[in-house]
């Protein structure tokens, strides 16, 4: 796990559909407003990318920094849902072992765009979640 000076920011492919997916669904369920966005391919998403390990240009995970701590694969998908109302119980997943949770994530990810699609370019998301995006 690596530090980071923001918080709770969540790191995405921004031409991945099932990632922009992700990305509303967290958006409108965050009544806090706590989540911030930021896509892989923007200046900022690279840099917080290359800071995990994550190579920009093939990104085979989304990440979320939260307590200054980012997490990756499965415990970043699954420390996000587990601070959403009504999304809390996925907490107990945390108790699946963690290499079994992130070969079921890794096997998504290598193939989400063969199974979702893949935008020509980033996702522009509307006005009400731009204030949210970090770029």
């Amino acid at each position: 796990m690596s530090h980071w000076p923001d918080d709770d920011v969540i790191l995405y492919d921004g031409v991945c559909v099932f990632c922009s997916r992700w990305v509303r669904f967290v958006a409108k369920r965050d009544v806090e407003r706590r989540f911030r966005f930021t896509a892989i391919q923007s200046a900022y998403g690279a840099r917080l990318a290359q800071t995990f390990g994550i190579d920009p240009n093939d990104p085979d995970t989304n990440a979320v920094v939260h307590g200054g701590v980012a997490y990756l694969k499965s415990d970043a998908a699954l420390t996000v849902l587990g601070m959403l109302p009504g999304w809390r119980w996925t907490r107990v997943l945390f108790a699946v072992p963690k290499p079994l949770r992130d070969a079921v994530y890794s096997l998504v990810a290598k193939n989400r765009y063969r199974i979702f699609g893949k935008y020509d370019e980033c996702f522009v998301p509307d006005a009400e979640m731009r204030a949210r995006v970090m770029e």
